[in-house]
């Protein structure tokens, strides 16, 4: 899932998303309810018809968001007083708020408000963190049912999808609220965590709470172990990861749902994913490079432009820089997980993954 932050993945318009083939877009709660105001993206009927988005969308809590605020942040039983990142003014995340806040921009899918817990953590704090997680989504449980009902009407502005049987949720009313699992690097947390979110009720359920700075090996064991004591009937999601191998790993442990900032980030940095393993196109060996950035794939930059002109753009500070090397990067990804599911459809999944571990590494 690319992460659209604010209403906007960054670069990208929205006709060239579908043409990638995106399902689904996060949007971010913390940011939107900031500017350009959770009321305002309301009175203009969500956020599918304020973006002209009309595939599925996801908005987190806005939890991870506030815990890196780190000094700008205070959290009670009640909820989090964080401060702006912007102009410094006050504000309060409550478990109800949030649900608002999120029932408001009228996603598909919508999150929990939790707490993440930051690494390293001793045993008491992950597991004081870990209750207040389940207690505040009990709180938001309550509250979405209750009110569940004030979703904005979220049809779409401008033409619709050629293909929109496959993607109907430009008239769909309906929202799903999703649990998240906490418990920091305590496998043992982790297990409790998920029992009891899985008591609570949801119909999906999120793994939170990493790529925190673990190392990745614990964040692999964590994910493994959790995983194992989610339905597999139901959505998983691993919040925030993680590299194309990484996520090709994540799916083969039966992870579902995956978004990251990477390959929109590292795009704009000149970091770009191939099947040759990463390159960095603001390196001058690329200066005189004819040859398409990766010849095996198919994108619209890879079918048109050389790495020479791709590190002219970079080198001059272009624009259309940032907008072509993300457009690559995403496509990658994307069709990394075409191939994923492509796989598993086929019955060869733990062979898929022997072989994108096999690529060349950087």
């Amino acid at each position: 899932m690319p992460v659209g932050t604010l209403a906007s993945v960054k670069g990208v318009s929205q006709d060239v998303l579908e043409e990638l083939g995106v399902q689904i877009l996060l949007g971010n709660t913390y940011h939107l309810y900031l500017r350009p105001g959770v009321e305002q993206v309301r009175k203009l009927g969500g956020l599918h018809r304020f973006m002209a988005w009309p595939r599925a969308i996801l908005t987190d809590s806005g939890g991870f968001q506030v815990f890196s605020l780190n000094e700008l942040r205070k959290v009670t039983e009640d909820g989090v007083t964080f401060r702006s990142h912007l102009d410094g003014s006050s504000h309060f995340f409550s478990p109800e708020s949030a649900m608002a806040a999120q029932i408001g921009l009228g996603a598909d899918i919508i999150m929990a408000l939790d707490e993440c817990t930051e690494y390293p953590a001793d045993a008491a704090r992950m597991r004081q963190s870990m209750e207040l997680t389940l207690r505040w989504a009990e709180r938001c449980r309550k509250y979405f049912e209750e009110h569940k009902e004030e979703v904005p009407w979220r049809g779409h502005r401008g033409p619709r999808d050629a293909d929109e049987a496959a993607h109907p949720t430009w008239a769909d009313q309906t929202q799903a609220l999703f649990g998240i699992v906490q418990g920091g690097m305590d496998v043992a947390l982790r297990k409790e965590s998920a029992e009891r979110t899985i008591g609570i009720g949801f119909p999906g359920y999120a793994i939170g709470g990493l790529s925190v700075g673990e190392p990745r090996d614990l964040t692999r064991e964590v994910v493994e172990s959790t995983v194992a004591h989610l339905p597999a009937d139901k959505p998983r999601y691993l919040m925030g990861v993680g590299t194309p191998e990484e996520i090709v790993e994540y799916a083969g442990l039966g992870i579902d749902m995956m978004d990251c900032v990477l390959p929109t980030r590292a795009a704009r940095h000149g970091l770009l994913f191939t099947s040759q393993g990463k390159i960095s196109i603001k390196q001058a060996r690329y200066s005189g490079d004819e040859g398409p950035l990766d010849p095996k794939c198919g994108c619209r930059v890879c079918s048109r432009y050389s790495r020479a002109y791709l590190r002219h753009l970079y080198a001059s500070n272009e624009v259309l820089a940032q907008v072509l090397n993300t457009v690559h990067n995403l496509s990658f990804y994307l069709d990394t997980m075409r191939a994923v599911r492509h796989s598993i459809a086929l019955g060869r999944g733990a062979r898929f993954l022997s072989e994108v571990w096999s690529r060349p590494k950087p």
